[in-house]
């Protein structure tokens, strides 16, 4: 610490006079004015220059000058002033030392967080392409936020207990700015499901149970991480406590995407091989841009579909009645967006996806099955999309068939991933000359095998365990 000995004198000083104040909103605008406080913002600029550190200034009447917002506000020193002069048992002395790497520390690297509902094990680390899963442990959290020393004195404690152990997908986003308010409606740009498809598609691909992102932050680590309770959905929990009497407990409220230890080294080999396709599929050994971009272009509109599907299921009958149409849009959309080819002749939609769902499985049980779900889909979508109302079926039975088509969904998305050859624009003629001819065993058979065998997911499908 010698280096900045002078920053961290400055600061000392400045928090000595803090605690003689009375503890009133205006204390700190009393603090700003004194000379303590204009020996801090010199010995910031001396010790963490513009040009090295662009986030910690402002223009103030033409010149650049070191925020007095961000110095109080973003690093906590405004907050750990306000406790002092309140009588808070504060480490005068950490604080000091946390402000000071605070401003010379390493630049901020902007990173996106987002919440997801499901229960992973302790210590979970699964890279996802240029994501990361990951569930954190307190002190981790606490090593996020620009002033650990007060997290015990704030209400962030409590948060922080919210989303301890909770499952997070984060990366580095650059261009995000760090001083920017963490918002589910990013107007900016797509959805935050939309955005990450490619690292959500894969747990999703693993487990049938519904997983969905319950909120997105925007996290700079050790300079902004600004959580809101508000933002993570929470449920009452209660327990017995030590005298005997029930207890009530504010607890993150999750979903029925649960992953136990056991299953977590299975997950993260499902999880490399089904990235490692995405990324053929978005990217291609071929040197061909029509097909490249043709085929990741269907990848991704099945993919973006399944995700807004996703985020409106709160369980397998949770479905908003309003909105039960619509998410069966999304799936038909999805299935044609890999089903369909833009060779196909004009008046076999139809047929052409219910023979090409129905080659993606192995039994004629399976396969007449799948063509049922297709068909009755089909003839649901084209009804709705008419503006007529679905009448021979009751809510439950709309429901019921919503999930099978969903389950179906999810198995023609990761078998497309599994067949679908790096150097062609999609799989259609491949499934066509499987129907057709007798030749299906080594095209299809035998890599749904391969890889329902090294690789599988959390439940084997029943058409495969019967071959």
């Amino acid at each position: 610490m010698s280096k900045h000995l002078s920053l961290r004198e400055a600061v000392l000083s400045w928090l000595e006079y803090a605690g003689g104040l009375p503890p009133t909103p205006q204390s700190i605008v009393v603090l700003m004015l004194q000379p303590h406080w204009e020996d801090v913002v010199r010995e910031v600029a001396a010790a963490a220059p513009r040009e090295e550190h662009p986030d910690l200034y402002a223009k103030t009447g033409g010149d650049w000058v070191p925020n007095s917002r961000t110095l109080l506000e973003v690093s906590g020193l405004g907050m750990a002033a306000r406790l002092i002069s309140e009588g808070g048992p504060v480490s005068v002395s950490e604080v000091a030392d946390s402000f000071v790497a605070f401003c010379t520390g390493p630049a901020p690297v902007s990173e996106r967080w987002l919440l997801l509902n499901g229960t992973f094990p302790q210590g979970t680390r699964i890279p996802l392409g240029r994501h990361t899963l990951q569930t954190f442990t307190a002190d981790e959290l606490k090593q996020t936020i620009p002033m650990p020393a007060l997290n015990v004195l704030q209400r962030r404690s409590h948060d922080l207990d919210l989303i301890t152990g909770a499952p997070f997908l984060h990366v580095t986003d650059p261009d995000r700015p760090v001083t920017r308010r963490p918002t589910w409606f990013d107007f900016t740009g797509p959805r935050a499901e939309a955005q990450h498809w490619q690292a959500l598609l894969p747990l999703m691909l693993w487990d049938s149970e519904l997983l969905r992102v319950d909120s997105v932050f925007t996290v700079a680590r050790g300079r902004l991480f600004d959580l809101n309770p508000r933002s993570v959905p929470t449920t009452i929990k209660v327990h017995e406590g030590q005298d005997g009497k029930e207890e009530e407990v504010e607890v993150r409220d999750t979903g029925a995407f649960h992953v136990p230890a056991e299953h977590l080294p299975a997950l993260a080999d499902f999880c490399t091989a089904i990235s490692a396709k995405i990324d053929a599929v978005m990217a291609g050994t071929t040197h061909e841009r029509r097909i490249l971009n043709r085929r990741a272009r269907r990848l991704e509109r099945a993919a973006r579909h399944l995700l807004a599907a996703y985020q409106r299921t709160y369980h397998d009958n949770g479905v908003w009645e309003v909105e039960a149409d619509e998410l069966r849009l999304d799936y038909v959309i999805a299935l044609e967006a890999l089903l369909i080819s833009p060779n196909d002749p004009g008046g076999r939609i139809t047929a052409n996806m219910l023979s090409r769902a129905a080659a993606l499985f192995l039994t004629r049980d399976h396969q007449e099955e799948a063509k049922g779900i297709v068909r009755r889909a089909y003839k649901a979508r084209s009804i709705y999309v008419h503006g007529d109302v679905i009448q021979d079926q009751t809510e439950e039975e709309k429901l019921k068939e919503l999930r099978n088509l969903r389950l179906l969904t999810l198995q023609v998305i990761l078998r497309w991933l599994v067949l679908t050859p790096s150097d062609t624009e999609d799989l259609a003629p491949l499934l066509d000359a499987a129907v057709q001819s007798p030749g299906r065993e080594n095209r299809i058979d035998q890599p749904l095998h391969a890889f329902f065998t090294t690789t599988p997911p959390r439940n084997r499908p029943a058409d495969i365990t019967a071959t």
